[in-house]
């Protein structure tokens, strides 16, 4: 059938990922990759727990374990540090995956979950909320009513033929990025700065040090939603990328697969923001990379993308726990790899587009 023949064109590297990499074995090394960053995370800290004493505390949890840890460390490892990098990983996972499916969307390698206006109608609504009512559920409730009203103002932006349906969405997408940003000044000028500005200032810059189980399950639960339909659609992507007439002759109804495409990624991106505040260039950057290894079908490239996302944030968060004494907010670290990454990666593609 038409699935197997339809290969994506769009914005497709000048050297194409080389044919030698098997999907199982980069998947495995990937999978590979993932634990590890995750058992270094729950070693490392200003609190260090020793590697052995890890293992055995989750390994408890399956069999029977004769007790060789305190029970300071088995505080640490369950109640501090467990949901922190589980919810670093499934929020880099569903970051890179949003990232990879927009850009393809899109068709352009410069876009990510800041162009749709996404992240910033999140970050205005959970801004609102600790304005209003502090930290707790309200701010994953605004977080969500946020982006989703974000999302509708661009689509209903968008209801216009005099131009490109891709360029009126991008457009609209900035249109509403910038409003929401403006709002966000607002409300940081008009908080209090002894008692909430600080507070907003934190979350904005995005943090993992208020994860806890409850907030792992709601953000486990929309990513896999989200991922489950963003993924399912991976070879409709591949059909959109080819552009609309295309993608019409084949079968595939262009507006409305972007409306359920804009739909899972606004779920996924709002859950992150909601419960662990705005982090930038993870969208961007990581799909990026993962396209140069695998190339623009995102059959393959969606998957190895979430993979990438997971490891990549999980590095950045044990980071910004562990370069000084007082925490970074992951988001600095995040914007301070990715820009000179995503500089030398415009940098590589200027110069192989050179005559």
């Amino acid at each position: 059938m038409t699935q197997d023949i339809v290969q994506p064109q769009a914005f497709e590297p000048a050297r194409r990922a080389p044919g030698a990499w098997m999907p199982i074995t980069l998947y495995a090394g990937l999978c590979l990759a993932l634990i590890a960053a995750l058992l270094w995370s729950m070693v490392s800290g200003r609190y260090q727990v020793p590697f052995a004493h890890v293992i055995a505390i989750l390994a408890a949890h399956l069999t029977d374990v004769t007790p060789t840890w305190t029970p300071t460390e088995r505080i640490v490892v369950e109640v501090v540090r467990l949901p922190r990098v589980l919810t670093a990983a499934i929020a880099g996972a569903g970051l890179s995956l949003c990232g990879a499916v927009l850009q393809g969307l899109f068709r352009n390698p410069l876009v990510g979950p800041q162009t749709i206006g996404v992240s910033s109608g999140a970050a205005l609504g959970g801004v609102t909320a600790i304005l209003f009512f502090g930290f707790g559920a309200f701010v994953q409730v605004g977080a969500f009513l946020g982006a989703a009203a974000s999302l509708l103002a661009v689509l209903a932006i968008h209801r216009s033929d005099s131009m490109s349906p891709i360029l009126t969405l991008v457009l609209a997408g900035v249109v509403v990025s910038a409003f929401c940003s403006a709002l966000v000044g607002m409300a940081t000028y008009i908080a209090d700065p002894e008692t909430k500005l600080p507070d907003i200032v934190f979350w904005l810059l995005g943090s993992f040090a208020s994860a806890s189980w409850s907030k792992l399950l709601l953000l486990s639960v929309c990513t896999a939603i989200a991922g489950a339909v963003l993924i399912g659609m991976r070879w409709r992507i591949n059909v959109l990328s080819l552009g609309d007439e295309d993608a019409r002759t084949l079968g595939v109804h262009p507006a409305r697969d972007r409306v359920i495409l804009l739909t899972a990624t606004c779920l996924a991106i709002s859950a992150q923001v909601g419960v662990s505040g705005t982090i930038g260039w993870v969208g961007l950057v990581v799909p990026n990379l993962a396209r140069m290894i695998v190339g623009a079908d995102h059959r393959r490239l969606l998957p190895v993308s979430t993979l990438m996302g997971a490891v990549f944030l999980v590095v950045a968060d044990t980071l910004a726990r562990d370069l000084t004494a007082a925490e970074i907010p992951v988001g600095i670290v995040t914007a301070i790899v990715g820009t000179p990454v995503f500089a030398y990666l415009l940098r590589r593609n200027a110069t192989s587009k050179t005559p």
